[in-house]
């Protein structure tokens, strides 16, 4: 964000278009996912399989029927509350408290993006170097030129008026 101050956080939030809300859907992947496809989280979809990782129902597994963008919250099968007049309605959760064990490729653009992801992150990566070539004898830095201040320089403008005013007082 932009602002620290809350007020404005908060609208930004609740005033957000569709393809910055899609953003904040972003959810931890699983641990075999993230060496995998070599991303840490991705927006939650419909038809992902997720695990519940805060709240009463913790642990709970289960495949997203449907994603609220609105409010900010996804509908998880089996993740139920029964009413008081007996019937049962899906429990909201929002996306940060879930972590994705699969993930629904159905979607093209989804599978290439995350090739690109995995060839973009392996080509970041580091060549290990062999130790020789590590231990290169470096080169001596230039000497940076001394900045003169104000100080200085009025301390050698003083000398040269008393140069001057000795030379008029013996000559």
């Amino acid at each position: 964000m932009k602002t620290t101050q809350p007020r404005k956080q908060r609208k930004r939030l609740y005033q957000a278009p569709a393809h910055i809300r899609y953003k904040h859907f972003s959810a931890l992947l699983s641990p075999s996912l993230k060496t995998s496809h070599n991303i840490g989280s991705l927006p939650v979809r419909s038809g992902d399989t997720v695990r519940i990782m805060r709240g009463d129902r913790k642990g709970l597994e289960g495949k997203v029927t449907r994603v609220d963008r609105k409010n900010y919250r996804i509908f998880v099968e089996g993740v139920t509350r029964e009413k008081v007049d007996g019937t049962t309605t899906f429990v909201p959760i929002h996306p940060s408290k879930v972590m994705i064990t699969s993930l629904n490729l159905d979607d093209k653009w989804r599978r290439e993006s995350l090739k690109a992801g995995a060839a973009v992150t392996e080509a970041e990566k580091p060549e290990e170097k062999p130790v020789e070539e590590e231990k290169k004898p470096e080169e001596p830095q230039k000497q940076r030129k001394k900045r003169k201040t104000r100080k200085t320089v009025a301390k050698k403008t003083e000398k040269v008026e008393v140069e001057k005013a000795e030379e008029s007082e013996s000559g």
